[in-house]
């Protein structure tokens, strides 16, 4: 694969500065491959091209796309091992949770949105008039490197299928899965323009998508921050905007009369550490009954035994190191945080120097106040605090005593949970066991984010709608 090169109107092409990013392998600080520094005038070609060829694509019958996407799937699916191997060297996540959740994953979104599609409601007649939904336009996806493979399909795909033509711009961290995912495109025959790819920085091509007055919605995902510095760029051209946002998602374990928490932590600790906690959703604060700390501690740290850290193509391994040195930096500077607050350790703490490898162990806070820096910032590593509650009323509130509103999850008697979701001001809660539908909306409350993302609700989101009165003469 060819990574030195864009993907615009059809055609591999070279960056119009002729500059390049380096992508390094955070396993092994290895600088591996480089891809080129976009600019505007690289989007400003590839918005071109988009706008070029969004008339005939946007009128193309749902069907035809569907066909496209399919063979889209097929070719996506091919590529799985190539996909595993790059996403593990690009991002450093473990083979295991690379191909389960970062690869084959993205087929079932895949899949859902192409399924899902024909049933969006695209006329709606009423009394006097009918509505219709017809594409937004010129789409620009600006994705994370936490996901590379999964965030762009919840953009992409679903944008295609309802007719809007797409300018991609990747992490500058995690671009290079997106490349195949470029090929695919081109060999299942898509029209040119119809996709295009752009990388580089935020500050130059993210910038100049959220400027660019031929792009019609912005989609991004990404921190809380960067979230509100794109949408205010986008709307000074009163471009449609999503934003999937930052999250401090609560997990409330109620009482147990048996006292075996084995599943719920598994849970927690399958959410908060996986992934090396580089999750927007992740479990990152554990809400626990007062009454039961001492017990659920004990369990908490015979379990977090399990959670191993190391080279992440060792198939056994269970957290690899995390993404880059400014990362591995950032998530010491706030464990060193919660120590001086004084949260206690139970288990991890401060890592060494990173003379090979961002590696951070799994680290768990206890006697953690939901006021304390680590308990109301978006770590974005393998940190979770625990946090004790008196009763129910105790729980919803510290719960929702933060300003993100993305995840949330309640494990107890199934009814006594889903009375307490309702109560927790998040766009997702997680019941028990339950798994994730990829048919369900996905989006937050708060400062978590605008829109939502999955299922027909996120092919909703790249639609816009006309009214016709037409019942006169």
């Amino acid at each position: 694969m060819d990574f030195e090169k864009l993907y615009i109107d059809g055609q591999w092409i070279p960056g119009a500065s002729g500059q390049f990013i380096e992508v390094e392998n955070p396993a092994t600080g290895e600088m591996f491959a480089k891809v080129p520094r976009g600019n505007a005038e690289d989007v400003d070609r590839a918005a071109r091209a988009a706008r070029r060829a969004l008339p005939a694509w946007s009128a193309l019958p749902l069907a035809e796309r569907i066909s496209l996407m399919e063979k889209f799937l097929t070719i996506f699916k091919s590529q799985e091992e190539d996909l595993i191997h790059i996403t593990i060297k690009e991002l450093g996540s473990p083979y295991a949770f690379t191909k389960a959740s970062q690869v084959e994953y993205q087929y079932v979104r895949t899949r859902s949105y192409i399924d899902l599609s024909p049933k969006v409601p695209l006329v709606e007649k009423m009394e006097y008039s009918t509505t219709y939904r017809e594409p937004v336009g010129v789409i620009g996806c600006i994705t994370p490197w936490n996901y590379p493979l999964g965030q762009v399909i919840q953009k992409i795909v679903p944008a295609l299928l309802m007719g809007n033509t797409v300018i991609l711009k990747p992490s500058q961290h995690t671009p290079l899965s997106s490349y195949y995912l470029a090929e695919a495109f081109e060999k299942a025959g898509f029209p040119k323009g119809i996709f295009n790819l752009v990388t580089g920085r935020g500050s130059e091509v993210g910038n100049a998508l959220s400027f660019h007055p031929l792009v019609d919605r912005i989609s991004f995902t990404g921190s809380t921050s960067g979230g509100i510095a794109v949408g205010k760029k986008a709307l000074e051209s009163v471009k449609h905007i999503s934003l999937e946002l930052g999250g401090k998602s609560p997990y409330i374990i109620l009482p147990s009369e048996n006292h075996d928490y084995a599943e719920p932590i598994h849970l927690c600790f399958n959410s908060i550490f996986l992934n090396s906690g580089q999750t927007c959703t992740a479990f990152s604060r554990l809400l626990i009954p007062e009454e039961e700390k001492g017990i659920i501690e004990k369990q908490l740290v015979e379990i977090a035994k399990e959670y191993t850290v190391g080279d992440p193509t060792d198939h056994t391994v269970k957290l690899g190191p995390v993404s880059s040195r400014q990362q591995f930096e950032k998530i010491s500077d706030y464990i060193q945080k919660g120590m001086d607050e004084g949260a206690r350790l139970l288990t991890g703490g401060l890592p060494g120097s990173p003379s090979k490898g961002y590696y951070i162990r799994p680290t768990i806070f206890t006697d953690v106040k939901n006021d304390m820096t680590i308990a109301q910032d978006e770590i974005f590593g393998p940190v979770l605090c625990v946090i004790t509650y008196k009763d129910e009323e105790d729980a919803v509130s510290i719960a929702n005593d933060v300003r993100y509103g993305l995840n949330a999850g309640v494990y107890g008697p199934k009814e006594k949970a889903i009375a307490i979701a309702h109560r927790i001001q998040a766009g997702n809660v997680y019941i028990n066991a339950s798994p994730r539908d990829t048919a369900a909306p996905f989006g937050g409350y708060k400062e978590s984010g605008i829109g939502r993302e999955g299922g027909i609700y996120g092919m909703l989101e790249f639609t816009q709608q006309k009214a016709l009165f037409d019942t006169g003469k």
